[in-house]
């Protein structure tokens, strides 16, 4: 059994625009011709089956799930994939898991790679956790997200708790205000940095509680609940919730180490 089988939040986005369920369609199936594009930035699209030809494609920048992607005749996302395996050996590992022994082992793994980005954190100044690096989300926001990523897939899904949901947690950019309002969630919130750090430490221990006691049977459990209103209400097994919190935590913190590089250079 895989625990890597589910959608990732990064892959739902996408997924929910294609069902017609959110997402402006004002672009769908528009053709540029000798348009002048530079600059532009696309930010949670759905660019399913876009063509480009005779681009210029000079200092560009492009972040999210590849497959089936295809510059001047060659397939890059093989190559893509390869190099990113190299650079986080964690998704690798995270691919092999098949059991209850393989969860623990990466969790591990996801606990000692956060920890030593937090001691990164910790030796830049205050004001640079909360700076946005190229429009991204601060080191901040990426902890508040994985606060509710816990909640949704974890503490609702796993637990089966109903509300599980801390004020402070930062859901995706597609989820509706109104929805993570209902849920207890402020958007317009602005915690410190010492009190997104101690819910941070409460959600990872939850993680810690559920994968040192989890049976290889356990694993195939069916989980009733949806992560939070406005998600598919689709069948979901342990592993397949556990899954999508690790697969978040590894690549956001993928997205957390390339930004603190940078914060770290200036």
């Amino acid at each position: 059994m895989t625990v890597s089988d589910g959608l990732t939040d990064a892959q739902f986005g996408p997924h929910r625009f294609a069902a017609g369920e959110g997402g402006s369609t004002q672009f769908r199936g528009a053709r540029f011709d000798v348009a002048d594009l530079r600059g532009a930035r696309f930010t949670d699209c759905d660019l399913t089956g876009v063509t480009i030809r005779d681009g210029w494609l000079v200092d560009v920048s492009i972040s999210g799930y590849v497959s089936n992607v295809t510059i001047n005749g060659v397939d890059v996302g093989d190559f893509v994939s390869a190099e990113l395996d190299r650079r986080h050996p964690e998704r690798v590992q995270f691919r092999a898991v098949r059991d209850a022994a393989g969860v623990r082992a990466m969790w591990d793994t996801i606990e000692r790679l956060w920890a030593a980005a937090g001691e990164r954190a910790d030796r830049l100044p205050p004001a640079a956790l909360a700076e946005q690096v190229d429009g991204e989300w601060s080191f901040e926001e990426t902890l508040r997200h994985l606060v509710f990523i816990t909640d949704a897939w974890a503490s609702r899904t796993v637990l089966d708790e109903s509300m599980p949901y801390h004020p402070i947690g930062l859901p995706q950019s597609w989820y509706p205000a109104a929805d993570a309002e209902a849920l207890g969630i402020d958007l317009t919130a602005r915690p410190s940095y010492a009190e997104i750090r101690a819910a941070r430490a409460d959600r990872m221990a939850v993680l810690r509680r559920i994968v040192a006691g989890l049976t290889d049977a356990d694993l195939g459990r069916g989980c009733r609940r949806s992560p939070a209103p406005g998600y598919p209400d689709e069948d979901r097994t342990v592993a397949d919730c556990i899954g999508v919190v690790m697969d978040e935590e590894i690549e956001h913190y993928r997205f957390a180490v390339r930004d603190l590089a940078v914060l770290e250079a200036r």
